[in-house]
């Protein structure tokens, strides 16, 4: 396998480009998840309080022998939990069920608008980077005016922002938006939750360099510059879902799944009204 790639964050550390996803995965199962995809040689796990697999994660990481400077774990602050003191304690709460002194990326998982506390929420995530418990923040599923409003009451800018994005969901005006802050993105969902795996577009690029659907879409994401969380519970495509560095898409790949963008391809929650 070639050796993995790497962005780096606004603050100056780096975050692996394709890391494993546990949403979904079973509490009593995800140990094991972990463990196999660190054994399989992945440095980044992506988490959150919502998925009620924490202390699974913590488990797997312990289990695997690899170094926990070495790896790059993810949490996220769950919508009922926000505002300031509420997400300090939230944090505390989640780092107790993985069993670590602190996160690479604590993240407000949703902007809920409704309930317009994240500013407050951000500010406790500056907080705790200050404090160096959570060596880097940042936001997912929050939109231009939410970015907008955190930066210019804080100052600070999210590291990163994690978004629904795949081939049908491409997201080109908020992804211009995050490069030109330098905000990486993050995609999850990135094969469109399994619906994109039999698209004869996909299966005609995958044919030609003798790879999966699934490897040609993230190595898409990877050869977009952005961050990518596939999330499987099995372990051959744990192992698959890795080995995307030995080759790269042409002009004409890139270009073929650039015309699969609908403006209907949302698949999850819409960010201005979950929450």
């Amino acid at each position: 396998m070639t050796a993995q790639t790497f962005l780096k964050l606004n603050d100056g550390r780096p975050m692996p480009q394709v890391g494993l996803g546990v949403w979904q995965s079973p509490a009593d199962t995800t140990a094991d998840t972990v463990a196999t995809a660190l054994d399989a040689g992945y440095l980044a796990i992506d988490t959150a309080s919502a998925y009620r697999n924490e202390p699974g994660v913590g488990e797997g990481v312990k289990r695997s022998g690899v170094a926990r400077d070495k790896l790059f774990i993810t949490t996220k602050l769950w919508n009922e939990n926000q505002g300031y003191d509420a997400a300090l304690a939230a944090f505390d709460k989640s780092l107790q069920r993985l069993g670590m002194d602190y996160v690479d990326l604590y993240l407000i998982h949703w902007p809920a608008p409704t309930q317009d506390l994240y500013l407050d929420s951000w500010k406790a995530l500056v907080r705790l980077r200050e404090e160096g418990r959570a060596k880097s923040i940042g936001v997912s599923n929050f939109a231009i005016p939410h970015l907008e409003r955190i930066i210019g009451e804080t100052g600070v800018t999210p590291a990163a922002n994690q978004i629904e994005l795949h081939p049908r969901f491409q997201q080109g005006e908020l992804r211009a938006f995050l490069a030109e802050k330098a905000i990486v993105t993050t995609s999850w969902s990135p094969l469109g939750q399994g619906k994109l795996l039999d698209d004869p577009v996909i299966a005609g690029i995958a044919a030609k360099h003798g790879k999966t659907p699934a490897q040609v879409i993230i190595r898409w994401h990877v050869d977009l510059g952005l961050t990518v969380i596939p999330k499987s519970v099995t372990p051959a495509r744990i192992v698959s879902n890795l080995d995307v560095f030995g080759f790269s898409l042409d002009a004409a790949d890139m270009a073929a799944i650039a015309a699969l963008d609908a403006a209907d391809g949302r698949i999850g929650p819409d960010p201005a009204k979950f929450g």
